[in-house]
């Protein structure tokens, strides 16, 4: 089928058109522009946004379940509706994101991901989970956060062997402390193999960052939580992070993680081209308060904190509202905003089809409201909403 598509507004990350027209033809967009430039195509199938400012549709790197459904239980009717309430909120791709559990509990989980990711049907029009990000269990005792104690061990190339086997190709990111005993030895070698390493749950010093950038890593996960915290004499992990030109950095933009004050800081370190926006979401997303699963454990979920034993246990923010809070919180307009979770997070893994929008990259777009309300998205050109 092809479906040519209007809109007011047109961002595709390096520009703002107006007045554009996309044609998407199975799955791809094969011409794009001003209206006035691109012709109708015969019998093609017409969608008019009017009043909508088209944009890349969003990646989260960061997620571990919505809708009630949490990426370890593996079932796949518990990750469909998760995907299709992902793509109301303008998601069109994401990594299913792993917590620490038992070895075997969690080879097991990314086993199931890697089958359902491998089966995905690509014909529908919800969000498409194109990877596992492995958070945990190599991670700073002391930053753990809520991930189990009993399970947390150190890096070695037994484990990330396993744990890369189980994935069947689907191993996108890991998170890693890089201070740990044999941290830079498996840094290098999931480089070679292709994996993102991203520094995270970590209490190491400025040159522990040094050292694990050195090595390959080149992003870090949700910045500020579960590290070191920023010392003006021993800036630590964090102050390196936040420093450096070559690590993109992640951040939880709900205004419970890190202040809004902070995060505008962040923005002003990182920029517009090595911030990213992740939801860090959990099962209880779009649900009522309550209790609920991440991972092996149970928790409690009131408004917009998540808990476990008093400590923060990831979110219930959804990636358009994190774009819109950045408008918020720093003044920033929507295509910047947007940048921020779409292209960035693309360019965190490499990904050359997705998180722009340009002739032959996917038709995976989000039509939006100038003030950041998603009206509808667009999964390899199939509506969803």
């Amino acid at each position: 089928m092809i479906t040519f598509i209007t809109a007011a507004e047109l961002i595709t990350s390096s520009e703002r058109i107006s007045n554009p027209a996309i044609i998407v033809e199975d799955e791809r967009i094969v011409a794009m522009g001003p209206r006035h430039s691109v012709e109708t195509p015969a019998n093609a199938r017409t969608i008019d946004f009017v009043d909508a400012v088209l944009a890349p549709g969003f990646i989260d790197l960061h997620i571990h379940g919505s809708a009630g459904y949490d990426v370890m239980e593996g079932k796949r009717e518990g990750l469909e509706k998760m995907c299709a309430f992902l793509a109301k909120h303008g998601v069109t791709s994401f990594l299913a994101t792993t917590v620490t559990a038992e070895i075997g509990v969690l080879v097991e989980a990314v086993e199931r991901l890697a089958e359902q990711i491998g089966n995905w049907k690509h014909d529908s029009s919800m969000a498409v989970p194109f990877g596992i990000h492995l958070e945990g269990p190599c991670l700073s005792m002391a930053r753990r956060g809520v991930h189990p104690e009993a399970h947390i061990v150190n890096p070695s190339m037994e484990l990330f062997d396993r744990l890369h086997k189980a994935a069947n190709g689907y191993l996108r990111l890991i998170t890693i402390a890089p201070e740990l005993p044999g941290a830079l030895e498996v840094i290098r070698e999931a480089t070679k193999r292709g994996v993102k390493v991203s520094i995270g749950h970590t209490n190491g010093f400025e040159q522990d960052a040094v050292n694990a950038t050195e090595a390959g890593a080149t992003h870090a996960t949700h910045t500020f939580n579960a590290m070191r915290p920023l010392d003006h004499r021993k800036p630590g992990v964090l102050g390196k992070i936040l420093e450096s030109e070559a690590l993109s950095a992640e951040i939880i933009a709900d205004g419970v993680h890190v202040d809004p004050i902070v995060v505008e800081l962040f923005l002003r370190c990182k920029g517009k081209e090595r911030a990213v926006l992740v939801t860090d979401a959990i099962s209880a997303t779009g649900m009522p308060d309550g209790k609920y699963k991440l991972g092996s454990f149970e928790v409690t979920v009131k408004g917009p904190r998540c808990e476990w034993e008093g400590h923060l246990a990831g979110s219930v923010l959804t990636l358009d509202r994190a774009v819109r809070n950045i408008m918020q919180f720093s003044g920033w307009e929507l295509g910047d905003s947007v940048r921020l979770a779409s292209a960035n997070p693309a360019e965190v893994l490499g990904e050359t089809a997705r998180g722009t929008l340009h002739v032959g990259g996917r038709a995976d777009i989000v039509a939006l409201s100038r003030s950041g309300e998603v009206i509808t998205t667009l999964v390899g050109g199939r509506q969803s909403i």
